[in-house]
């Protein structure tokens, strides 16, 4: 399976970036953050992902997500 990579022009991606990229709301992303299932940083109120983080967790979201395929006897 070839690795998810993210092109989004920049490093440092807003939750705005996030949600557009995935098609899911601000609550999901924040909630992911909020969880720290997905690393952040927070300032004020403003929370960014490095892009790299963020392609990391997609990635091993994405093969958490794979199905199992049953094999007998294997």
């Amino acid at each position: 399976m070839e690795r998810i990579s993210v092109d989004l022009g920049k490093e440092w991606l807003s939750v705005a970036d996030i949600c557009e990229y995935m098609g899911v709301s601000t609550f999901v992303v924040t909630r992911v953050l909020r969880s720290g299932e997905l690393p952040a940083v927070k300032f004020g109120r403003e929370w960014r992902v490095a892009r790299g983080d963020f392609e990391d967790w997609l990635n091993a979201r994405r093969f958490e997500a794979r199905p199992r395929v049953f094999r007998p006897g294997g």
